[in-house]
């Protein structure tokens, strides 16, 4: 798991405190033998409004989410769904190839699949016996 320093604070001051009227995106991390995997939340969020980037070790995805219609009832008002631009960074856990990366985006989630560097598989040596 990743540390996340304002996952601390946010309960406290809550999400209009750093990010006004946009929204934290949620996102699992884990890996397999050969990637690290990302999967971010981003229901609502139409794919040509989505940036994804790598530099060194920090993926980040950034885009926006269009305004729904609000709704309106005589003196009730009532928004839950969070419109506008957003980004998550994310730290990576290890060297990955950037430029072999691949994103799917499907049913609002985005799943971004970035091939470990050679030098950070695990390997297995062979003992060699002085006889």
């Amino acid at each position: 798991m990743l540390f996340d320093p304002f996952q601390e604070i946010m309960p406290t001051w809550g999400d209009d405190a750093f990010f006004g009227s946009g929204f934290k995106l949620n996102a699992d991390v884990y890996q397999d033998k050969d990637n690290v995997i990302i999967e971010v939340d981003v229901p609502g969020v139409k794919e040509e409004n989505l940036d994804i980037t790598v530099k060194d070790d920090v993926l980040t995805v950034s885009g926006s989410r269009e305004e729904n219609q609000e709704l309106k009832k005589e003196d009730y008002y009532q928004k839950e769904t969070r419109s506008g631009s957003f980004s998550r960074s994310i730290f990576l856990p290890m060297q990955v190839k950037s430029n072999e990366a691949r994103a799917i985006f499907k049913k609002g989630v985005l799943k971004i699949t970035l091939p470990k560097a050679e030098e950070t598989k695990t390997r297995r040596i062979k003992i060699e016996t002085n006889k």
